[in-house]
């Protein structure tokens, strides 16, 4: 092919291209071009069929055709995308003095909630974060914390095993016998995490979430842990809220107390809520038993602790007016627009 032809055969492509109205026939012309059939490729198969001489020429006349054709189609690819993007943007605008679309927008489900203020409060007053393995094993769940197999506080506490060894932890205070072999006092810490029990009625369900407190120092007194509950209590109901100390008893506390706080919802007046006692109990807590502290191994002469714990489902409840637990694990999207 003499090089008017192939100048020919260029213009003829190049006049296809600019002629072309949309994508597709773009696309056909691109093929008819350069393809496996198409005409340049077929100039270049057909370059064997020359004298040896005359193939360089040949072959340089080819790829300035090949490189004119492919830079005009870019060109009209650009131009078209150009002008089918304007057509869109003129088709498709937004009128902005239109209402809007009624955006319905999510929030925080109240454990998580709940885990955070308490968490902010006690990282407030000292306290560091820690967690530790929901799969347990019965020493650190149990033992470390004073209650050796065959106890009868066992029986408070129904508990899923894997194995006669291996459990779900059904007490955060697991962490904290993890976290006292390996610190040393003083530190104060809290440990917020599921937990897990046979258990499952309006207020009870078989997955909940605590939160344990956990301090040792030297010279710690109950008057230390009234003090620090108060002040929590206070920052997380409202500063006027009223609390009440009572003896109990927990196998890792001498002595224990039970935590009552005055009903949010009445202050103290009595309601459905708080069962027209005016009270709701929320927490246990107590000086460490220095047999725990000695099973950790620290020195009960010279260090002394006390301990606390949250239902956190429970203070979830009380803190937002819910009264089933069950609607916590429900993931009814009525129930949590609520909570807004």
């Amino acid at each position: 092919m003499e090089n008017t032809e192939i100048k020919r055969l260029q213009s003829e492509l190049i006049a296809e291209i600019d002629a072309a109205k949309d994508l597709k026939t773009l696309n056909e012309i691109r093929v008819k071009a350069l393809g496996k059939a198409g005409a340049i490729t077929a100039l270049s198969k057909g370059m064997r069929d020359l004298p040896a001489e005359e193939r360089p020429v040949f072959g340089a006349q080819i790829n300035q055709l090949r490189g004119a054709v492919e830079e005009s189609l870019q060109n009209k690819l650009n131009a078209l995308e150009q002008e089918n993007l304007l057509r869109q943007l003129e088709e498709e605008k937004v009128d902005i003095t239109e209402p809007a679309k009624d955006n319905k927008l999510g929030s925080v489900h109240p454990i998580p909630d709940v885990i955070d203020r308490l968490t902010d409060i006690c990282v407030d007053m000292g306290f560091s974060v820690v967690e530790g393995p929901e799969i347990e094993s019965d020493y650190y769940n149990f033992e470390a914390m004073n209650i050796p197999k065959n106890h009868p506080s066992r029986d408070m506490q129904d508990t899923f095993f894997f194995t006669d060894e291996i459990l779900l932890r059904s007490q955060t205070s697991a962490v904290q016998a993890r976290e006292m072999e390996t610190r040393k006092p003083p530190f104060k810490i809290v440990c917020p995490g599921k937990t897990y029990r046979n258990d499952s009625d309006a207020t009870h369900s078989p997955v909940f979430h605590q939160m344990e407190g956990l301090v040792v120092d030297e010279n710690i007194s109950m008057a230390d842990l009234k003090s620090m509950l108060t002040i929590l209590m206070r920052r997380l109901f409202g500063e006027d809220t009223t609390i009440r100390f009572r003896p109990s008893f927990f196998p890792f506390t001498e002595p224990s107390i039970e935590v009552d706080v005055s009903c949010p919802s009445c202050h103290g007046k009595g309601c459905s809520t708080c069962k027209g006692t005016g009270m709701l109990e929320l927490l246990g807590a107590g000086i460490v038993n220095p047999k725990v502290l000695e099973m950790s191994g620290i020195d009960s002469k010279k260090y002394r602790g006390f301990a606390f714990g949250f239902g956190l489902d429970r203070t979830s409840m009380i803190l937002n007016g819910i009264n089933n637990i069950r609607n916590l694990y429900r993931n009814d999207v009525r129930f949590l627009e609520q909570m807004k």
